[in-house]
C-alpha cells in the first residue's frame, strides 16, 4: 500500500510539473484553437473501490491505477448552435490494481471503451460516460471464494465530469465500477464486483 501511494504521488508530481511548464508557456484564458475532444491525450487515473455483491465471501477492496489514452473524436452525436457538443472518442488503458483486501494481491491488464462526452460551449467542462472491458492477469491463490485462475477478464463503467485547468491539462472525477471474472473457465467462478471513485489528471498531446 505504501509503495502504491508513493508511485501515485510521484506520477501526480510529474504531471503537475508538466502542467506548470505548460501554464508558463501559455497563461491566456482564451478558448483554444483546437477543441480538446479533437486531440490525442494521456491520463493518469487512480481510485478506490469496495465490494458490492455477495458473489464472493471475501470483502474485496481495490485501488485501481490506470494510464489511459483517448483519441480525437470519432464522430459527433450532436452539435449545438452555441458550441456545445456531444461526441464519441476511443479510450484505451493500461491497468494496474492493488488488492487492499482479498486473497489476491494485484491485477494487471488492459481495457478499451468508447468515451461519450458532452462538452460545454466554452470547452472548459465536460460530462463523460464510458463502458467497456478487456483482459489481464491476477495472482490467484486457489482459496475458496477467491479467483479460480490467473487469467481474468475485466469489465468497467464510469460516469464523471472533466474540468480544463488550462489548454493542456484537465482533471477528472468519476463514479467507477469494475467487474473481474474468468467467464466460467473454472468452477466455481465467484468473480469480483467493486464500486468506488476515480480521479485523474489529463494531459493533451496536441498543439
Amino acid at each position: 500500500m505504501k509503495t502504491l501511494l508513493l508511485k501515485i504521488f510521484a506520477a501526480i508530481t510529474i504531471l503537475l510539473g508538466a502542467a506548470q511548464f505548460s501554464f508558463a508557456q501559455d497563461t491566456s484564458a482564451t478558448q483554444p484553437d483546437v477543441h480538446p475532444a479533437d486531440q490525442w491525450e494521456v491520463a493518469f487515473e487512480a481510485g478506490y473501490a469496495t465490494k458490492i455483491k455477495q458473489n464472493s465471501p471475501w470483502n474485496y477492496a481495490i485501488a485501481p491505477a490506470q494510464i489511459a489514452f483517448r483519441s480525437p473524436h470519432v464522430f459527433d452525436l450532436w452539435l449545438g448552435e452555441s458550441g456545445a457538443r456531444l461526441t464519441v472518442r476511443n479510450r484505451m488503458s493500461l491497468i494496474g490494481e492493488t488488492f487492499l483486501r482479498g486473497p489476491e494481491d494485484y491485477y494487471v491488464g488492459f481495457s478499451g471503451a468508447p468515451s461519450i462526452e458532452f462538452w460545454s460551449a466554452d470547452q472548459k467542462m465536460a460530462a463523460f460516460y464510458e463502458i467497456g472491458g478487456g483482459a489481464g492477469l491476477t495472482n490467484a491463490k486457489g482459496v475458496p471464494g477467491g479467483q479460480g485462475q490467473n487469467f481474468a477478464f475485466n469489465w468497467y463503467t464510469q460516469l464523471g465530469a472533466r474540468f480544463q485547468i488550462n489548454k493542456k491539462l484537465a482533471i477528472t472525477g468519476s463514479r467507477y465500477f469494475v467487474h473481474h471474472s474468468n467467464r466460467g473457465m473454472t468452477t466455481p467462478n465467484p468473480g469480483i464486483d467493486v464500486i468506488g471513485y476515480n480521479i485523474g489528471l489529463v494531459w493533451q498531446l496536441g498543439k
